[in-house]
């Protein structure tokens, strides 16, 4: 059994030759190889799979699979509630 979540761009970035895109699950945000997915572009929201985006789904679509989850944080109105970008993916690469 393999399992897919649902999560939106919120940045996409070139590290060494591969699409990266910061991804927000919720309340959480990790980096996400893009490359399987070539038109992913920010405010998208992505099926991923192990660090990898495996394809695109709608809004209602992915909202449907947090409130099946019971993973939502939802406000008075209803609407799942996600973070605006903030600063860009930084990770410190050492030289080889």
């Amino acid at each position: 059994m393999s399992v897919e979540l649902p999560g939106r761009i919120l940045e996409i970035q070139v590290v060494r030759n591969n699409r990266l895109g910061l991804v927000q699950f919720g309340d959480t945000r990790r980096p996400i190889f893009l490359d399987l997915v070539a038109d992913a572009k920010v405010g998208d929201w992505v099926t991923v799979h192990v660090g990898f985006a495996t394809g695109k789904v709608s809004e209602p679509e992915a909202l449907a699979a947090y409130a099946e989850l019971g993973a939502t944080q939802e406000t008075a109105e209803g609407d799942l509630q996600l973070e605006e970008a903030g600063p860009a993916m930084r990770r410190r690469v050492k030289p080889r």
